[in-house]
């Protein structure tokens, strides 16, 4: 029995260190969704709200070093000139949390972007994010944007959810993307610009196919 409880200890101690390092993302990871949204719908304390919530889902798998930015776009507003989401995330190439290739650049990624699929498109945690045809189908990304990266065309309540400072129940929206490159809307295979959500609260996103998550890349 004192022989059978050391090696229970030590046993352990090796699944315990196996799962910390199954923990941490690939140090070329440059991409993820978010595993989870704000919890306050399209909300997210505007773009400097969103890119510290990118940090920290980056920094909770290891991969805190680098400088993260939500990919969201936003109108301009309040003598604030528009912000296109493609111009807040580097020239690339960008790898899920695996290492593996999701974009090679920005033409890429704003094209056919081949390697974007559901099977690549992971979140911070290397974990398959739900799509259609999954309970509950989490697959409507925020991005605010057209399928160039560039801002949506609407005002500011109408594209991005009053540039992501809005919970607000039954009024505005926010554009959103397909992940998995399937689904309904105007442009269902498109990754950032499939169609505009029910509304802006958490229910309303839900309801329109979605969790509230977002996209995050790597800047350096």
């Amino acid at each position: 029995m004192r022989q059978v409880i050391p090696m229970l200890i030590v046993a352990a101690i090796a699944t315990a260190g196996t799962v910390l390092v199954h923990a941490q993302a690939s140090p070329q990871m440059s991409f993820f969704i978010t595993s989870v949204g704000s919890g306050k719908g399209a909300d997210l304390g505007g773009l400097a709200g969103a890119d510290k919530h990118c940090q920290a889902h980056a920094a909770a798998v290891g991969a805190g070093g680098k400088t993260w930015r939500a990919y969201l776009s936003t109108t301009a507003a309040d003598g604030k000139p528009a912000v296109h989401a493609r111009d807040r995330i580097g020239t690339g190439p960008w790898h899920n949390a695996k290492g593996e290739l999701v974009a090679k650049d920005g033409a890429d990624l704003h094209g056919a972007a081949a390697s974007f699929t559901k099977q690549s498109a992971l979140n911070e945690k290397g974990g398959v994010v739900n799509g259609r045809g999954d309970t509950p189908n989490t697959h409507d990304i925020l991005t605010g944007s057209k399928q160039d990266g560039t801002v949506a065309d609407g005002d500011a309540a109408a594209a991005t959810c009053s540039n992501w400072t809005s919970s607000a129940d039954g009024v505005g929206s926010a554009a959103v993307g397909h992940f998995d490159r399937t689904g309904g809307g105007a442009a269902p295979t498109s990754l950032n610009a499939a169609h505009g959500s029910r509304g802006c609260s958490q229910a309303n996103l839900v309801g329109t196919g979605g969790a509230g998550l977002f996209y995050c890349f790597s800047v350096r």
